[in-house]
């Protein structure tokens, strides 16, 4: 049986097909600048080499599929995700990032999307959107190499960008202000619809679950712990039920003094924003373990370089090993 598995979280940073005009302030891609997104993109796929990749900012699955049709080692891989639906006033096609997901492991059933909220959880009353995510979660039941299958989660949250309202003036420092908090409350709110997602695919069957996602906010901001359910007590033994961890916590490869880990460079501050959480399954303190995070590895070089085809995050590498019965037995 095959014991280490590898997944994967990647930003593409706007996948689209050429000509197509995604944002006011950001030209279409021209034929050749779309050549050049596909390969590299395509050899940063390859350069991962993981069995699963949650990857976020698709405008167009047949650009992923070209991506794919590029690499070397996800030619045939399974392909999750939908392009956005059409406008509901008018049915014309609209042009909105969405998640998608990779994988050289079996998929159990179809994926599926969330797109609105859970019941109880919505934004304040007048917001655009107030019960959807603005990019909805993908959902695929993974069959991992012990026939064992795993939930997956594909996410993006909403970004730190200020939610301008229209009329509102940009130089104006109350309305930046007031722009801010509405895209914290947005992020707020979809880790809580995120949270609420995930104790009810834990309350209806008790198996591994992993996220894969941009979170745009670091591994110890207050949206972050929400999605990981932190601060939940408890029954007496099950502490960690329910609960997710970040992969980067609880490797057993971690070296505090060498480890470098970033994904996004804004005005001149690194940080972490992408990040890949597993339930207690993989967590070696749980006596639910089945498996172990080995270690994680962040591809970020190309940050620095500056290639106006790659991407403006770096990728999060996370490799988990599944115990045998040996593993097992020797736990009990």
């Amino acid at each position: 049986m095959q014991q280490e598995i590898r997944f994967a979280t990647f930003n593409v940073c706007n996948l689209s097909q050429p000509g197509a005009k995604l944002y006011d302030n950001l030209p279409p891609l021209t034929p050749a600048e779309y050549e050049a997104k596909v390969a590299w993109t395509a050899q940063q796929l390859d350069q991962l080499d993981a069995d699963v990749i949650g990857l976020q900012e698709i405008f167009s699955m047949d650009a992923l599929r070209d991506v794919l049709a590029r690499s070397r080692r996800y030619r045939e891989a399974a392909l999750a995700g939908f392009d956005a639906a059409p406008d509901p006033d008018t049915g014309a096609p609209r042009l909105m990032p969405q998640v998608a997901l990779v994988s050289r492991l079996p998929l159990a059933v179809p994926a599926a999307v969330y797109t609105d909220f859970p019941d109880g959880v919505a934004l304040p009353a007048g917001s655009r959107d107030a019960g959807r995510f603005a990019r909805a979660p993908l959902h695929a039941q993974v069959v991992l190499p012990d026939r064992r299958i795993a939930d997956v989660i594909v996410i993006h949250l909403k970004s730190k960008r200020p939610d301008y309202r229209s009329g509102d003036d940009f130089a104006d420092p109350m309305q930046y202000a007031q722009a801010n908090l509405r895209s914290l409350i947005r992020r707020g709110t979809e880790a809580v619809a995120l949270r609420a997602l995930l104790s009810r695919l834990e309350d209806q069957a008790r198996r591994p679950r992993i996220v894969l996602g941009d979170f745009n906010d670091t591994a110890d901001a207050v949206t972050t712990a929400i999605v990981m359910g932190s601060g939940a007590a408890g029954l007496p033994g099950e502490e960690l039920s329910g609960r997710m961890f970040d992969c980067n916590q609880i490797q057993q490869g971690r070296d505090t003094l060498r480890h470098i880990g970033y994904t996004n460079i804004h005005e001149g501050h690194y940080m972490t924003i992408d990040h890949v959480l597993v339930s207690e399954e993989f967590n070696p303190a749980s006596r639910y373990a089945v498996g172990e995070v080995l270690d994680v590895t962040y591809l970020n070089d190309h940050l620095l370089q500056h290639k106006p085809e790659a991407s403006d995050h770096g990728q999060v590498l996370v490799r988990l090993r599944l115990y045998g019965a040996r593993d097992l037995t020797a736990a009990m």
